[in-house]
């Protein structure tokens, strides 16, 4: 990490929100797709993911009550509805986003 990178830190309350924020990006011009992470970080499965470039990162996240047990996330393109799933499905009209675990990370949330 380069001393001029800032990191900015944006908690939100549930996976509705944090969700949108997946659904937005793929809707961009990039059209990129922010990757999920799951992390234990002091006592708390962490959710998050990391939007933004060098200079300016911005890290999505929110705290859950317990570890995903799925692998994926299904999220409905058009609605924004989503749903825990197993494996990546047949749906075209929806984004199957990896829930990754992480081991480790020097992020350090508020």
């Amino acid at each position: 990490m380069s001393s001029n990178e800032v990191f900015t830190y944006l908690k939100y309350k549930d996976y509705v929100d944090l969700l949108k924020v997946i659904l937005y990006s793929s809707q961009s011009m990039l059209g990129a797709i922010p990757l999920l992470y799951h992390i234990n970080h002091n006592g708390q499965n962490v959710i998050f993911i990391q939007t933004g470039t060098i200079g300016g990162i911005v890290v999505h996240y929110l705290t859950a009550p317990e570890k995903p047990k799925k692998k994926f996330v299904e999220l409905k393109r058009l609605t924004g509805d989503f749903a825990f799933v197993d494996k990546i499905g047949s749906d075209s009209m929806s984004i199957y986003i990896p829930i990754l675990e992480l081991e480790k990370s020097t992020l350090v949330f508020p």
